[in-house]
């Protein structure tokens, strides 16, 4: 089976070409002209036929398709290639999105994997839009597709990158930090993705994925002290502040990362046993994350 990954020099879809790549897989990573020359140069030293593409220039789409069996695609232009009339929300997310899904229909794809983000949230900011609306123009395609739907990543939420800072003793967490969220690892991502082509329970299904338990930030917190026998220094960011923030943010990209923030406040429990028994994913642990942290 040969597999197009788009967003192969992301942080998830590189992983998810390695592991593909790992077990068996042919691989066909798209890239863009302007993409980290190193990054693509590891893609082709894991044997990944590596092709130069665009999801904002439809033409170039069809050849990227042609001759592969599946796509999978995690491309999001939020937070790090986000340009505002360029490379955003709007052109990336939701018409690029939309681009990939027409190319791989007409190229008759027999399988379309689209990384979304949980539905167990309320996300009505410019990302939630855009990913529902890919979501739903996916299903009326008529190709056979799998929807995953990941929680909130333990690499990226539990990084300094939003304030929680492991190795200076710090956190910054939003709302009371006592509400539950089903935190999820990387490399749970990654397997639920390559489960999602080998597995007949995948074919036309939304996953929704999370951790194996849900936990709240106050314990998280007290999983990375009793790890590092350090006393952390806590902040706490309210509802009402991030809800003022919101109100008063213009970008596309600020207003969705605000609610996602906001999202976290209140909660976000994922019930997994049954899901993971399903695909076979032996998910990582809070406690397991902290401990390589």
């Amino acid at each position: 089976m040969k597999t197009l990954v788009v967003g192969s020099t992301g942080l998830t879809g590189s992983e998810i070409c390695r592991s593909l790549v790992g077990k068996g897989y042919l691989v066909r990573g798209l890239v863009r002209a302007t993409s980290n020359p190193e990054k693509v140069n590891a893609l082709k030293a894991l044997g990944i036929e590596v092709v130069v593409g665009d999801l904002r220039e439809p033409a170039l789409l069809a050849s990227a398709c042609a001759g592969v069996d599946a796509v999978i695609t995690t491309v999001s232009s939020m937070p790090f290639s986000y340009v505002p009339g360029q490379n955003d929300l709007q052109s990336v997310d939701l018409d690029g999105a939309t681009n990939l899904i027409a190319a791989a229909k007409e190229a008759r794809v027999r399988h379309f994997i689209f990384m979304s983000f949980t539905g167990n949230v309320d996300l009505t900011a410019p990302l939630g839009i855009a990913k529902r609306t890919v979501e739903q123009r996916l299903r009326d395609s008529g190709m056979p597709y799998t929807i995953l739907r990941p929680g909130y990543f333990m690499e990226v939420w539990l990084s300094p990158a939003v304030g929680f800072d492991a190795a200076n003793a710090q956190a910054q967490i939003y709302g009371t930090g006592d509400q539950p969220i089903s935190w999820i690892a990387l490399q749970d991502v990654v397997a639920f993705t390559v489960a999602a082509l080998e597995n007949p329970a995948a074919r036309n299904a939304i996953i929704e994925m999370g951790g194996p338990a849900a936990v709240s930030p106050h314990q998280v917190i007290h999983c990375f002290e009793q790890k590092t026998g350090r006393k952390f220094s806590v902040t706490h960011v309210p509802p009402e502040a991030l809800q003022a923030q919101l109100a008063d943010a213009t970008d596309p990209m600020q207003q969705s990362f605000i609610s996602l923030m906001l999202c976290y406040a209140q909660g976000n429990s994922i019930e997994m046993r049954e899901t993971a028994r399903t695909y076979d994913i032996h998910l990582k642990s809070i406690e397991q994350f902290a401990q390589g942290a």
